[in-house]
């Protein structure tokens, strides 16, 4: 059975856990508490797995798969049914820069490691640290909604009318902005796929508060 190695707010996690309810393939989470102990992400025996400290990690075919884009991807070509990119090759590389755009360009600079150094090495104070967050997800996000409402490939979901790659990516990060009060009734294309996504069984599934670390 496939493993994956999950903290239930980790956004980069929550990607692999859509995709892996939407191909319907059991698997086994087990949970890395990112802030317990000082992070069980660095203790050896995950370091041992991912030497970045980082989660997601997938245990697949005897390899401990990292990245969650890479993973996603290894779990699209492995089982195709139902697909997470599209058949053609300007649709696949829309998908992927939607994704990127998402995974590159926002989600890093809002890492925990990220939030962290802020914090502890730079001395940037909570007031500050959560406006740094704000910013860079807020700003992302605008252009994620203007990307999305103005293109006619953009149906129900990120691409289409199912679930994609990018809705993988985008849910999660909504998910985030909220938690963190970033503003987001500006985002009316993002938010309405976002609640339809929310409404399939597969998304609420992967969602944070159903995981068994959630808490």
């Amino acid at each position: 059975m496939l493993k994956l190695h999950s903290y239930f707010r980790s956004s980069a996690a929550f990607r692999v856990r859509i995709a892996l309810q939407l191909k319907g393939l059991p698997h086994e989470i087990i949970p890395v508490h990112l802030l317990h102990g000082g992070g069980q992400q660095r203790q050896p025996g995950f370091l041992d797995l991912n030497p970045a400290g980082l989660v997601p990690v997938l245990e697949a075919g005897g390899e401990a798969l990292t990245q969650s884009l890479a993973i996603i991807e290894y779990l699209d070509e492995t089982h195709p049914l139902p697909p997470l990119l599209p058949a053609d090759p300007l649709d696949r590389a829309r998908v992927r820069a939607l994704a990127l755009e998402i995974c590159c360009d926002i989600h890093p600079l809002n890492n925990l490691r990220v939030l962290r150094f802020l914090a502890h090495e730079l001395k940037v104070g909570e007031a500050g640290r959560d406006a740094w967050y704000r910013h860079w997800a807020e700003t992302g996000l605008e252009a994620i909604e203007a990307r999305l409402a103005r293109r006619a490939q953009a149906g129900d979901f990120c691409h289409g009318d199912r679930p994609t790659l990018a809705d993988c990516c985008l849910v999660p990060q909504v998910f985030n902005a909220r938690r963190m009060n970033c503003r987001t009734e500006h985002l009316p294309t993002v938010l309405a796929i976002h609640d339809r996504c929310m409404a399939l069984p597969e998304f609420v599934r992967a969602a944070p508060a159903q995981q068994p670390d959630a808490g």
